[in-house]
């Protein structure tokens, strides 16, 4: 890899400020707040507005939206319309 080029890699924690939930990991992302984790050193903290912990799809309270109905609602309230 080429010196001078790359941005920094190191540790930040990733907090999602919905859930109450915060994670340590490393990334290029920086910030100007700090946090003190669990091991007493202290990281740039980025707030997330959802993370795998709110998020619909992993937590399972996504709706599931039955299409097939729908169109047939549809139909009835506005008919079939006949191919001309």
């Amino acid at each position: 890899m080429k010196p001078g080029i790359h941005p920094a890699y190191g540790p930040v924690v990733f907090r999602d400020r919905a859930a109450n939930y915060a994670f340590l990991t490393r990334s290029t992302m920086t910030s100007d707040k700090t946090i003190e984790w669990e091991d007493g050193d202290t990281y740039p903290v980025v707030d997330v507005e959802i993370s795998h912990v709110s998020h619909p799809f992993y937590t399972g309270t996504a709706r599931v939206l039955d299409t097939a109905g729908r169109v047939e609602r549809f139909e009835r309230r506005y008919g079939r319309r006949g191919a001309n």
